[in-house]
């Protein structure tokens, strides 16, 4: 989830040519609506988002108990922020741009580890 359509494009095109199954979302607010409808593995999400922002987000998905692995992708810089939204339950903080392969490898490891493998 990103407000940046060009990132979100790149980030969906480079999740489905690796084979994975991918929604986009401007913003919480559509991904929380979707959430309703449909079963999600992971998050990707920025933190600087319109209206409800990345970090509001995972507190919100950490109040009501989600089983959702979440991945933040930010050019934010707070170490305050990272350390409090690992603690909240982010498996990873990627500062922008992060190399594909870290990047896919962190969304393998977060999914993998969400049916009960390594973290």
């Amino acid at each position: 989830m990103d407000d940046d359509e060009a990132v979100r494009e790149a980030l969906g095109d480079l999740l489905m040519v690796s084979g994975l199954a991918c929604h986009t979302f401007a913003g919480a607010a559509s991904f929380l609506a979707a959430r309703t409808e449909c079963r999600f593995d992971c998050l990707v999400t920025d933190i600087r988002m319109p209206g409800m922002t990345g970090m509001e987000l995972i507190e919100h998905l950490h109040e009501e108990g989600a089983d959702l692995p979440m991945i933040v992708l930010s050019s934010v810089l707070d170490q305050q922020a990272r350390a409090y939204a690992l603690s909240l339950g982010v498996r990873a903080w990627f500062t922008k741009p992060v190399s594909d392969d870290r990047l896919l490898g962190a969304i393998a490891a977060a999914v993998d580890g969400g049916r009960g493998g390594g973290r």
